[in-house]
């Protein structure tokens, strides 16, 4: 008579330890993932504090407004809204449906199963079925940027600037994300007890396919696979041009507010052109400047450097690029990978060696070519069409000012105008007092 009962004391906890293994096991992977997701995205921080100043910090309701439309509304998406639809719909419903991440990860944490749903009550049946219409939006949309990515051949995304693993990237973020859905239909749809509005037709199949012990496994592998997946996506998106999803709001915030195209002049070059046109108003103890332009990418503004780690890889502003459309070097995509594989090489050498230790490199030169930097406009297409407010023109011309003055790197047609300019005070090779000779009539 006591056989029966003590084996079912002893399987009662045998079952109490395995549940609460399992909740250990969820809580130190759960610890393990947001650790390293947090400390990489605090080494990504300190890499961009490691460029110059830059002042972004005034009229913030219109900052704000810059993050509403362009960071979570992807205004400037929607010049071409069919594409744009499908891309917030991956976003948003990406973003929404991992609202459920909460509920996995109370779940977890406390032992429980679907812990949310009884204090929400009939909300909670409107959420799921209400996350399972997006994902089956997302699964869509994911599947159709794959084909116009390696089917269609879209000439932003064969070009040579995503050579390697660019353009390897893209495609395993969009097979992750249609894994991830997949996986989260399975969990309800091979959950006995609970109907839903997409997996109840799943349902029959798995019910009619399955006995009830196989489903309850198929629902658990696929529900820490689920969780799993996401944390190591998450730690996946910092090595990945998806970092955006995290850097396009404050790259938004932070976005200069004067009109796109604007350059900021150097002061202490400003200063000489005032003395030398009002002698009388040079100091005696002016100072020159250390450098001029950027040579490193450390030279660049914290901004310039966030930009190049926000930046989407989707080549909008290459393809707006006259330079690059006429055959010309140029891409503003490359020159925005360049920086940040810069900056990465930098980090590394910093992270190594507890400072940075010259290794015989700079961004000038050995990541982006002089060519690249001569074929650039300065029109701003580039800045109009890219979405998270990037600006590889300001990146161009901190480099190209280090070229013509620190190196005299410049054809010898620029250097006999910038010669003209600084003897003659205008491009032309006459005397000042000259200038105005063409208005007097004969």
């Amino acid at each position: 008579m006591n056989q029966p009962s003590n084996d079912l004391i002893l399987g009662i906890l045998l079952t109490t330890i395995m549940e609460l293994f399992s909740q250990l096991f969820f809580l130190i992977i759960t610890l393990v993932a947001i650790g390293w997701f947090a400390k990489k995205l605090m080494g990504i921080r300190s890499t961009i504090l490691l460029g110059k100043p830059f002042d972004a910090y005034d009229q913030p309701m219109r900052r704000w407004k810059n993050v509403l439309l362009l960071a979570l509304g992807q205004k400037k998406m929607f010049r071409k809204p069919l594409v744009a639809f499908m891309h917030l719909i991956v976003y948003v419903g990406f973003i929404v449906i991992n609202i459920e991440l909460l509920e996995i990860i109370a779940d977890g944490i406390l032992g429980t199963h679907r812990v949310f749903e009884k204090p929400l009550g009939a909300y909670y049946p409107f959420l799921i079925n209400s996350f399972e219409i997006l994902a089956v939006l997302v699964l869509a949309a994911c599947i159709i940027f794959l084909v116009r990515r390696n089917i269609l051949k879209i000439k932003r995304f064969l070009s040579q600037d995503l050579n390697g693993w660019p353009r390897s990237d893209a495609n395993y973020i969009l097979i992750v994300e249609i894994i991830l859905m997949t996986l989260f239909l399975t969990m309800n749809a091979t959950e006995v007890n609970t109907s839903f509005i997409v997996s109840s037709h799943l349902k029959t199949y798995f019910t009619s396919s399955f006995s009830y012990d196989q489903l309850n496994l198929i629902e658990h592998t696929a529900w820490w696979i689920h969780i799993i997946g996401i944390y190591a996506f998450m730690n996946y998106l910092p090595y990945s041009k998806h970092l955006h999803i995290i850097l396009a709001f404050p790259n938004a915030y932070y976005a200069p507010l004067e009109p796109k195209g604007t350059m900021h002049n150097m002061t202490s070059i400003q200063n000489e052109v005032l003395y030398a046109m009002q002698p009388e108003l040079a100091p005696s103890n002016a100072v020159a400047p250390d450098s001029f332009g950027a040579k490193e990418a450390t030279d660049l503004t914290w901004k310039n450097l966030m930009d190049a780690y926000s930046c989407t890889e989707c080549g909008r502003c290459s393809m707006a690029c006259p330079a690059n459309a006429t055959g010309k070097l140029l891409s503003p995509r490359k020159i925005m990978m360049s920086t940040r594989d810069r900056m990465e090489s930098i980090a590394k050498n910093i992270t190594q060696n507890k400072q940075f230790i010259p290794d015989g490199k700079t961004l000038l030169h050995d990541y982006i070519t002089v060519e690249e930097l001569r074929a650039c406009t300065t029109c701003n297409a580039c800045v109009e069409e890219c979405p998270v407010s990037i600006s590889p023109m300001d990146i161009i011309l901190e480099l190209r000012r280090s070229l013509i003055m620190e190196e005299s790197n410049a054809p010898s047609e620029w250097n006999s105008m910038f010669s003209n300019i600084e003897n003659n005070f205008a491009p032309w090779k006459f005397s000042p007092d000259d200038r105005d000779a063409w208005t007097k009539q004969d």
